[in-house]
């Protein structure tokens, strides 16, 4: 854990619309970081995966490494850096006191390379923020139990509901409490198709809004297929309620299927349809599904229209918390990393409840 905050030496591994938008904040907010926070970062080592791992120990310019990405060049081209061809070689050569991990790594790949990253990192003693879904949710355990034993922080808050705290909510605001279950709308994407076929869209025309307001990519399967649920009922599995789930044991049904007559039945019935995602405690272990349900027109989750999301925690003895809050876009998930930086660096923690 570092305990005197000051300059903190930072590896930056994935420079997409995240990993930019955090080196913009760095470089643009310092003054504000310095005297609020009392956080002086030093990014010493960056990378992606077309040009690998630069580094400089004396410090990189973030004005510098935006420019040469915006232009479309080699992150090589700084001046005074040491390269190796990959972030791995890169990370096991070199020091830094936190790890920001913000690449995009698949599931189908296992995790990778975003998992092998941060196990050299949190193996090392050396702190871990990261907003790389699938990593944590196929190995989330794993995780935060290495970073635990190592007395370090391993923070993952953009996994679920991006800028929006639910992770420190749960963990560190309601520490103590058993949890019991999760009811959650947890895709913007998907809340924005169901919210406009509410209001008298088709499908095709509500995902078709979707991909125009930048919500829906051009593949939207991860989202209206149920996958990027998937994965953060998985993360909430791990880190909330310390069971490692795998992708074969949650329930999953998508809402490429539903028509207007199934909207418009359940508004007549006073009621919502939602992709809701569910974790339940039971005698057999944790319960998880991903599909479109009912949901009441008095029931707090009902009311989260468009790209917003809303999650529902029951534990004992707390009874229910309901957290709602913008889900969706990378100035926001960059926000929940930065949020993450600044807690690891004053020496918060974040663990798996068990």
């Amino acid at each position: 854990m570092i305990v005197d905050v000051g300059e903190v030496r930072v590896w930056v591994i994935g420079l997409g619309t995240v990993g930019r938008w955090l080196l913009r904040a760095l470089h643009e907010d310092a003054a504000t970081l310095a005297g609020r926070y009392g956080l002086v970062p030093r990014v010493v080592g960056v990378a992606n995966a077309r040009d690998g791992f630069v580094h400089d120990a004396g410090g990189l310019d973030p004005a510098t490494l935006l420019q040469l990405a915006a232009e479309g060049r080699s992150l090589a081209d700084h001046p005074a850096v040491r390269r190796w061809s990959t972030a791995a070689a890169g990370l096991a050569a070199t020091e830094a006191d936190v790890l920001v991990e913000v690449t995009a790594s698949a599931a189908s790949g296992g995790g990778e390379p975003g998992v092998t990253h941060m196990r050299a990192a949190l193996e090392r003693g050396i702190p871990v923020v990261t907003s790389n879904k699938w990593p944590v949710a196929l190995h989330g355990v794993e995780l935060a139990t290495l970073a635990r034993e190592r007395g370090i922080e391993f923070r993952a808050e953009s996994t679920v509901m991006s800028g929006t705290p639910v992770l420190s909510s749960l963990v560190q605001g309601l520490a103590g409490a058993r949890p019991i279950g999760v009811r959650g709308v947890l895709n913007a994407t998907v809340n924005f198709i169901l919210t406009q076929m509410e209001r008298g869209d088709s499908y095709e025309e509500a995902l078709d809004a979707a991909q125009r307001e930048g919500l829906a990519e051009r593949d939207p399967s991860a989202d209206v297929d149920g996958y990027d649920a998937m994965a953060k009922a998985m993360v909430l599995a791990g880190l909330v309620f310390g069971e490692q789930l795998r992708p074969e044991d949650v329930v999953r049904r998508g809402i490429a299927g539903i028509d207007r007559a199934e909207i418009e039945s359940a508004c007549s019935s006073g009621a919502h349809l939602k992709q809701l995602v569910t974790l339940e405690r039971s005698p057999d272990g944790l319960v998880a599904r991903v599909e479109p349900s009912l949901v009441p027109g008095d029931d707090p989750l009902a009311r989260v229209t468009g790209a917003t999301n809303a999650l529902t925690y029951r534990a004992d003895p707390v009874a229910e918390v309901t957290i709602i809050g913008p889900g969706a876009g990378p100035q926001l998930a960059g926000q929940g990393v930065l949020s993450d930086l600044i807690a690891t660096v004053r020496g918060g923690e974040i663990e798996s409840v068990t």
